[in-house]
């Protein structure tokens, strides 16, 4: 919204946010009967923090000068980052059942020429925190006080060009970026550390001087205060969030499942998958 943590008198809690980016992305995820799906019930409190909490932007003009930026360096969780953006009104919900269909500006992975409020086109992993570092250090040229958000995955941080961006944001005291980090502890060749393990992960990203927090990813009353805090920082450091998240969060038989990178849900249980959701939302 315009103005970091405002909204609207009545309007839905952080946690019922959260609730719904999970219902959206549940409902996408049955229109192709695959996909990123777990990943997306994962950082959905990230996204919602981040969205209803934190980002100032308006719903009605995605390319508003005066928003802040939110990078989706992970192009395959488009279909978290649209169910965000459904629920903050950039995207029509009808829009929601054309998900990577022929067509649709609502494609499997992030195309920003295609999807309002889609800043970059993800895909190629390791670019986000680049692209990042040049819009914080554009802004500030400006003399803007808008925040650049970039959102990235822990199998990144295996790419040479996420450590190389961190140098150069800590170089030129970049204090208007604010990187998030989903740390689910999974990617396409299997569980993170045991591809290439990248801990101590807190102690890495202060030795390349970032200001740095690891919370529950999936707690929100913590990721309100690092959020918060990241953004209330004097020092002139970019600033980190590692975000520890479970996969599939809040669809229990999903969260019990062996995990993958991508999965594919049996056409019956989508609405088993709803109905868990909604039961735990109920509780």
């Amino acid at each position: 919204m315009d103005a970091p943590g405002t909204s609207l008198a009545n309007a839905p809690g952080l946690e019922e946010r959260a609730y719904r980016i999970r219902r959206h992305a549940l409902r996408m995820g049955e229109v192709q009967g695959q996909g990123y799906i777990a990943q997306a019930l994962g950082v959905a409190d990230v996204l919602a923090v981040a969205y209803f909490h934190a980002l100032r932007f308006r719903p009605e003009d995605p390319q508003w000068e005066g928003r802040d930026r939110f990078l989706l360096s992970i192009g395959h969780y488009a279909i978290a980052l649209y169910a965000a953006l459904i629920e903050a009104e950039v995207i029509p919900a009808a829009e929601l059942e054309t998900y990577g269909t022929d067509d649709s500006r609502l494609p499997m992975s992030g195309m920003a020429s295609y999807t309002p409020g889609m800043e970059i086109s993800g895909g190629s992993l390791g670019i986000g925190l680049g692209i990042a570092v040049g819009m914080a250090l554009g802004l500030r040229r400006k003399q803007s006080d808008r925040f650049v958000y970039n959102l990235m995955s822990d199998g990144e941080l295996d790419e040479g060009p996420i450590w190389e961006a961190a140098m150069s944001a800590g170089h030129h005291g970049l204090s208007n970026l604010i990187c998030l980090i989903d740390v689910n502890r999974m990617q396409a060749d299997g569980p993170s550390t045991g591809v290439l393990n990248f801990e101590p992960l807190v102690d890495k990203w202060q030795a390349f001087g970032w200001f740095t927090q690891r919370v529950d990813g999936n707690d929100i009353p913590a990721l309100v205060a690092a959020f918060d805090a990241a953004r209330a920082h004097a020092g002139p450091q970019p600033r980190v969030i590692i975000c520890d998240t479970k996969m599939a969060k809040g669809v229990p038989f999903l969260e019990a499942r062996e995990k993958s990178h991508f999965i594919r849900v049996e056409a019956d249980e989508w609405a088993q998958a709803i109905a868990a959701l909604d039961a735990g939302r109920q509780a």
